[in-house]
């Protein structure tokens, strides 16, 4: 199924939950929405649902405009942050519940239930009860409930917010090997950009209701096209620096703070030179420690050391009360207060405009 929002926006008197939204969602797509609490994916996600009417705009499924159709007849499957299972029912009850409302043969419900619980690898699971299952297998049985009526659009609100670290990892592979299988158009609500960037074949960055950018996991990460945007993608966050110069000496670029001055490539110095003072953004993992007599290195002081496992974060001071954040092997054993020299890979480096906060280098 495809999906189209056309200029789409709730408002409830003066307060705007979804400001003039339009997008496109491809047969077969998985779509995330992702931003922050209060952006208004999950407003925009129970719109498409049918569950909240749009305040003005357009939802159109394969063409057609469903706006005042109701939820059971748009052919979708939903999947809640809370699973919403039938305590007082079974496995198999709660999975076959929206076969019965549309009272199928007894037998063809027994046999489509048994089918997709099979492929959730719960069909062991069907004469229990949600309160006998643990996390993981509640979420499964949402999600077969979802797939057994064959929908053409799968809806997902936050699915994963209650599951820990490791049943959150496991479950992100499992929703986006089903989807692939099945080939069901798929949009997913998140406010973690880990398991946007993960599961989406593109994501709809969203902040106080509007759409930041609508663009595959690479192109959001590699070229950022708003402050927002450079901030939100990218774990651990992209450090931005304010007050930098871009500036043109003896046909060679350099970006400078009263923390440090580095070499930028041409072509990404030629846009930003001689514009004053910006912001430079530098992800982590592009600073590296650099040799000590590296004449273009970055002096700091390691500030904090937090211990991820595989790397250390590392937290630098520089002149002037300026902070870094960069990743390093834990076996060099950075330690608060050690005085280091740091690498910065200006090729991968960020400009934005502090007023419009958009970017200078991809417009």
């Amino acid at each position: 199924m495809r999906v189209e929002l056309r200029n789409l926006s709730k408002r409830w008197g003066n307060v705007v939950g979804v400001d003039n939204i339009s997008l496109e969602v491809k047969d077969g797509e998985f779509v995330a929405f992702l931003g922050p609490s209060g952006c208004g994916k999950t407003t925009t996600l129970l719109m498409i649902a049918g569950i909240y009417k749009p305040t003005s705009g357009e939802i159109l499924f394969d063409g057609r405009v469903v706006n005042h159709v109701p939820p059971k007849d748009r052919n979708i499957g939903m999947v809640f942050q809370s699973y919403a299972l039938y305590p007082h029912m079974t496995v198999f009850d709660n999975i076959a519940y929206p076969l019965k409302l549309q009272k199928l043969p007894k037998e063809e419900i027994r046999e489509r239930v048994q089918r997709v619980a099979d492929m959730m690898g719960i069909g062991h699971l069907l004469d229990r009860k949600p309160g006998q299952l643990s996390g993981g297998q509640q979420q499964r049985v949402a999600l077969g409930r979802a797939l057994v009526k064959n929908p053409k659009l799968l809806l997902f609100d936050e699915p994963l917010s209650n599951l820990d670290a490791r049943l959150r990892l496991t479950m992100r592979g499992e929703i986006k090997r089903r989807q692939m299988e099945l080939g069901i158009t798929s949009i997913y609500v998140t406010h973690d950009q880990v398991e946007a960037m993960t599961m989406a074949d593109r994501i709809a960055v969203i902040k106080d209701g509007k759409l930041q950018a609508y663009d595959t996991p690479e192109e959001l990460y590699e070229r950022p096209r708003t402050l927002f945007i450079a901030s939100f993608i990218g774990n651990p966050p992209m450090n931005l620096i304010r007050g930098v110069e871009v500036v043109r000496e003896n046909g060679t670029y350099w970006t400078q703070c009263p923390a440090f001055r580095v070499p930028v490539p041409p072509e990404r110095g030629e846009k930003v030179a001689g514009q004053g003072e910006i912001i430079m953004g530098i992800r982590p993992e592009d600073i590296t420690l650099a040799a000590e007599e590296d004449g273009q290195g970055v002096v700091g002081e390691v500030y904090v050391v937090e211990p991820l496992g595989r790397d250390d974060l590392i937290s630098v001071q520089l002149l002037g009360d300026v902070y870094v954040h960069f990743l390093a092997d834990p076996h060099l054993k950075l330690r608060p207060g050690m005085k280091i020299t740091m690498h910065f890979d200006t090729s991968k480096v960020q400009f934005f405009d502090p007023e419009s906060e958009r970017s200078l280098l991809w417009g």
